[in-house]
């Protein structure tokens, strides 16, 4: 009798410990400190109370730490994270290598949009599912824009900008004309003037992946960029970034903002913004070349290869990319706030059309070509970035040299040289160039 009811016990204490074993599975999940993923993290009781033998641990970090730790963690196999928010570039390039994990049990994988899935994968697998996708266009101020006696173009051209950005600049009233991207980071400012250098003929190689910053479609970039960031922008612009952009535009202080289409929501919202009933969206300005200065980008979610907890986090990121969450967002905060450009499906819904940027969001995504960037031929694919290994460092290193001539660190010609001779060393030694 003894021996049985030791024996009775110790099943139930076997299975006490595997439900607290259960109960203690814990995922950590490194994101972006951007509004989306914010918003994303209060929605989770929805996820923990289907789930509640799962339990969320969030490392939320600004975009370059992301980007720096996310790296070396997986690149060292540290098995910190389970879930990493990645991108467009990472993604296939760590998807070949086998350090992501081949997504499943994701909801219709057949809906996401074309552009973006492709660029979410490697081999014809898909290592990471899109929480939102994005290109750019150009945010502004409706009223300041009327003040200056001047109608905003459905498709502006670089001239228009540059003149408007000048016009609408009051900085006796603490007005800014434009603000643009200055904070140094390869998906920072060099996301914007990676794009903005497409549209003006310039490309980061020539088709024997030769370094263009010698070039005069470089000059011409850099120089303008400047130019009218000292003419039109906002002060310390050297440090400013998406977050720090958004914060100045919400609170009236920039005329006209250029920067990523996911911004939409959070600059129309009335509980955040305060020029929420002035703002018009447009696409972002060519230069008369036939490319517009617009990108392709989508923040993912991801499973390194190194986590122990994989079915898990397959649940999570099911969750979050799925049409489920979709309808979750817009029951709490209506359709504008939606993670934008990743379904089919929501550009097909009436209701998320009505949203005043939702078209303009897809057209710009439709319109970006990662396979020609730019108006020259060119031997990668991407259009702000270039899909190798070795654009992260580079990257980088220019980004540092031109925010550093945008805090009158050094001139353009100076950041053009350096950024020339950095590159072309990068790419010897890494057998690019013979």
């Amino acid at each position: 009798m003894k021996s049985l009811l030791s024996g009775v016990l110790g099943a139930f204490a076997f299975a006490a410990l595997a439900t607290t074993a259960m109960a203690e599975t814990t995922l950590t999940i490194a994101t972006v400190n951007n509004g989306d993923m914010i918003r994303m993290q209060k929605l989770t009781d929805d996820f923990t109370s289907a789930n509640p033998d799962i339990k969320l641990n969030w490392v939320t970090l600004e975009e370059n730490d992301l980007r720096q730790k996310v790296t070396k963690d997986i690149s060292t196999k540290g098995g910190q994270y389970d879930i990493l928010t990645i991108g467009m570039y990472e993604t296939p390039i760590w998807g070949k290598k086998g350090w992501l994990v081949e997504l499943s049990g994701l909801d219709d994988p057949a809906d996401i949009l074309p552009a973006v899935s492709g660029g979410l994968s490697a081999d014809g697998k898909l290592y990471a599912a899109p929480f939102y996708g994005e290109s750019s266009f150009v945010m502004y101020r409706k009223d300041l824009m009327e003040k200056a006696g001047l109608t905003m173009p459905d498709a502006p051209t670089w001239d228009f900008i540059i003149d408007a950005a000048n016009k609408m600049t009051d900085r006796a009233n603490g007005v800014n004309g434009i603000c643009l991207r200055g904070k140094a980071g390869w998906g920072e400012n060099m996301a914007f003037i990676g794009s903005m250098a497409n549209s003006f003929g310039a490309r980061w190689f020539d088709e024997n992946w030769k370094p263009q910053f010698d070039t005069p479609e470089w000059k011409d970039t850099l120089t303008t960029y400047l130019k009218v960031m000292k003419d039109a922008g906002p002060d310390g612009a050297s440090g400013n970034g998406f977050s720090e952009n958004l914060a100045l535009f919400q609170s009236g202080k920039c005329g006209m903002w250029a920067d990523a289409t996911a911004a939409g929501s959070f600059v129309i919202d009335p509980k955040a913004s305060s020029v929420a009933a002035n703002v018009g969206f447009t696409l972002a300005p060519d230069k008369g070349l036939g490319k517009r200065a617009n990108w392709l980008w989508a923040w993912a979610l991801a499973i390194p290869a190194g986590s122990q907890k994989v079915d898990a986090a397959q649940k999570f990121v099911g969750w979050a990319t799925s049409k489920h969450y979709a309808e979750l967002v817009a029951s709490k905060e209506g359709w504008a706030n939606v993670p934008p450009g990743t379904r089919i499906s929501l550009y097909n819904n009436p209701e998320y059309l009505k949203v005043p940027f939702a078209q303009m969001t897809l057209n710009s995504m439709n319109a970006a070509d990662p396979t020609k960037p730019t108006v020259k031929p060119v031997p990668y694919v991407g259009v702000q970035f270039v899909a190798i290994p070795e654009f992260a460092g580079i990257g980088t290193k220019v980004g540092e040299l031109f925010s550093a001539a945008l805090a009158g660190q050094m001139s353009a010609d100076d950041a053009l040289a350096q950024a020339q001779t950095y590159t072309t060393d990068a790419m010897t030694k890494a057998g690019y160039i013979k």
